[in-house]
């Protein structure tokens, strides 16, 4: 459901109602392979399966193969490609959108899929007291608005009024196969947006019951759920009925929970775990990984990127000063070198090289100078300390931390970060490690991070509106840090309303300028994936965005 390709809709939005309804991005095969089970190195999932609740990947892998919306993208170029959408088509503004369903398709639990299950699932995401992470994806659409009111002090005391409504005015129904998306304004990009997990359709079954939906959901994707034992593994299996044309090869897929991802690597080698999607940095240097699985290995660009996120909720990183210091003083190229042997990219702006609209150099603060950071926090009024500690807007922070995420290979980067930062600025630094991706993702989600935190992208879809909107954009989905910015929020909506799509990229790149020079976040690297598989696979398609496309996966 992510991508790194540039893409374009070549002749407009147009292009997607004459798009051949047979297209997907796996071919159509006679599912000769009928058999057979995989396992798969996982991570337990910050919240219950709920699509438009789900924002990290470990949950999205479970999302993307229980569930098929719209489109998809395609495995090997990105390109866009009708799922359930038999057509999506613009009015002669590019404001409505007419789409209609394909016949036959049905959920798991054996319900049809009908334009209502697509209306109540965004309309559900988009309801400001439903609490969706993806909620803001629906922005664009009329009435949004209504199911949002402001907050009358931003994050103060006061809460927002409730809304009046439940449902926005730009969604209709017109019957079983077709319903109408109305948008604040011309845009060309918004059909490219409709494979990312949050607008999956959902079935009457989980508004009936919330809750047990979200640990146990019925999709009407390639596969269907089986079990799930928390922080031990989660099993799905192939749905035969289903009537989308990239049907799976394998029945069933186990997604089996490591806290070490050295673990998984030996398991790999010992054939008792399948496929790891990225092996350990300590097997990076010299190309270890491929010497220890000759022939069943990938090495490729990936639309994600690392980058560390600043709690704006805290006093001492609302000095501009000091975050451009901290940037500064970070050697990229030494530690990419160093700990990934070469194989990730130093960043020098906010967006990826594999997305349409991508603009280099934004970053003036990405380049390690050493004395330039001591400048910036002399600038900034940033007194360092002979013990390390230092005073920022007033506040004494006894060390600068970085919390990661303890059950991922995050320990070597982090430290030598700290290392980078603590040489070039007399600051003390060290790593804040958390035992699980969850526990990691529930402190940030929260806001109660005491310290600067690891963070990372992967692209929903290909474009440079998905490296902004969501992260930068004042109450954005994955704007984790609560950065705010008045003038970029003005600058992204100009740009989501604007109908040619060149047109939108050149305001897009002109927004993420603005954001620049307030440095909202620090881009790290960007990243080349490398993942190993055991001798049982025959085929292991690894799609754009980094993910094994499960119904393109053959045994041996």
């Amino acid at each position: 459901m992510r991508g790194r390709t540039p893409f374009t809709l070549a002749a407009g939005a147009v292009a997607v109602a004459l798009l051949a309804t047979g297209c997907t991005s796996t071919p159509a095969t006679n599912n000769t392979n009928s058999g057979g089970a995989i396992t798969m190195d996982w991570g337990n999932p910050e919240n219950p399966l709920i699509p438009a609740n789900t924002t990290e990947v470990q949950g999205g892998k479970v999302v993307d193969a229980l569930f098929t919306g719209l489109i998809n993208y395609d495995t090997k170029t990105g390109n866009l490609v009708l799922a359930n959408a038999e057509s999506i088509t613009p009015d002669s503004t590019s404001t409505t959108y007419t789409i209609k369903l394909k016949s036959g398709w049905k959920w798991h639990d054996g319900t049809p899929v009908v334009a209502q299950d697509y209306v109540d699932a965004w309309n559900d995401a988009a309801y400001a007291p439903n609490g969706m992470a993806n909620g803001t994806f629906f922005a664009d659409i009329k009435g949004w608005d209504d199911l949002n009111p402001a907050d009358p002090d931003g994050d103060g005391p006061l809460k927002a009024p409730t809304p009046t409504v439940k449902t926005m005015s730009g969604l209709k129904v017109v019957d079983d196969s077709t319903f109408t998306v109305t948008l604040n304004g011309p845009s060309n990009l918004w059909p490219l947006k409709t494979g990312y997990s949050a607008f999956m359709p959902l079935p009457k079954a989980y508004f009936a019951n919330k809750d047990a939906f979200g640990k146990a959901p019925i999709g009407n994707g390639p596969f269907k759920f089986v079990s799930w034992t928390e922080n031990t593994e989660l099993k799905i299996t192939r749905y035969d009925d289903y009537q989308g044309p990239d049907k799976a090869k394998i029945k069933d897929v186990t997604f089996r929970v490591y806290q070490e991802d050295t673990a998984a690597y030996a398991d790999v080698q010992a054939g008792t775990l399948d496929f790891q999607q990225q092996v350990p940095s300590a097997d990076l240097p010299n190309n270890q990984y491929q010497t220890d699985f000759p022939g069943h290995f990938v090495n490729q660009p990936v639309a994600t990127s690392n980058l560390i996120d600043f709690p704006f909720y805290l006093k001492e990183f609302q000095n501009l000063q000091l975050r451009e210091a901290i940037s500064t003083a970070i050697d990229r190229k030494s530690i990419t070198d160093r700990i990934y042997n070469g194989s990730r990219i130093p960043s020098d702006s906010w967006s990826n090289p594999e997305v349409a609209g991508y603009q280099a150099g934004t970053c003036q603060f990405c380049t390690y100078d050493a004395a330039k950071a001591k400048q910036l926090l002399k600038d900034g009024n940033v007194t360092v300390n002979a013990d390390g500690s230092f005073i920022s807007n007033g506040v004494t922070v006894p060390e600068l931390t970085i919390q990661y995420n303890a059950d991922a290979s995050h320990k070597a980067w982090v430290d030598a970060t700290c290392a980078s930062i603590q040489t070039a600025t007399g600051i003390k630094c060290e790593g804040k490690p958390i035992p699980t991706f969850a526990e990691h993702r529930t402190i940030i989600d929260a806001h109660q991070a005491t310290s600067m935190f690891r963070a990372a992208w992967q692209s929903d879809y290909p474009s440079i509106e998905d490296w902004l909107n969501p992260l930068l954009r004042t109450g954005g989905s994955s704007n984790d840090g609560l950065y705010s910015n008045a003038a970029l929020d003005a600058a992204l909506a100009k740009a989501d309303s604007t109908k040619d799509q060149a047109a939108a990229n050149a305001l897009y790149q002109a927004a993420e300028k603005i954001a620049a020079a307030d440095m909202p976040t620090i881009p790290m690297w960007h990243y080349a994936q490398q993942s190993v598989w055991g001798s049982r696979l025959k085929t292991v398609p690894i799609n754009i965005f980094g993910e094994l496309d499960l119904s393109g996966v053959e045994l041996a």
